[in-house]
């Protein structure tokens, strides 16, 4: 069964270029609800262990350094089958192969700066949205 709740990002260069509003106005528009927001900037440290999956990788220093250039959105968000629906909503890694629409083709630049996170499982959803934010700040 499908879970409820999904995470994303809204990254650097998304938040560089202005685009915010218009990444929550296409998540609201497609159902889902906010279940926690906040604006903030990963450490080194934070962003090293966020993507440590990736840590033997060779692009993992340059993600760590792009995603803690400046600010993001992070935030928790929940529909019936959030994690499909919301992968189907941001589009394709590579936005010149994302779908038209999606929130990856209106405003990645590259695939490295692709503009937004989704949690690619309901596990990886639960663990993503417990690294960013205390029950507390859950609603």
């Amino acid at each position: 069964m499908s879970g409820n709740r999904t995470f994303t990002m809204i990254k650097p260069d998304a938040v560089e270029n202005g685009h915010i509003g218009a990444i929550l106005e296409k998540i609201t528009a497609a159902g889902f609800k906010i279940a926690a927001m906040k604006y903030t900037q990963l450490s080194v440290r934070d962003a090293q262990a966020f993507y440590a999956v990736h840590s033997e990788r060779p692009f993992f220093g340059e993600l760590v350094e792009f995603m803690t250039r400046g600010p993001i959105v992070a935030a928790i968000l929940e529909k019936d089958n959030a994690v499909e629906d919301f992968r189907a909503l941001i589009g394709a890694t590579n936005p010149a192969e994302a779908a038209e629409g999606t929130i990856r083709k209106l405003f990645a630049t590259s695939i490295g700066e692709n503009a937004v996170h989704g949690s690619d499982s309901d596990e990886n959803a639960a663990i993503e949205g417990n690294f960013h934010f205390a029950g507390r700040e859950v609603y």
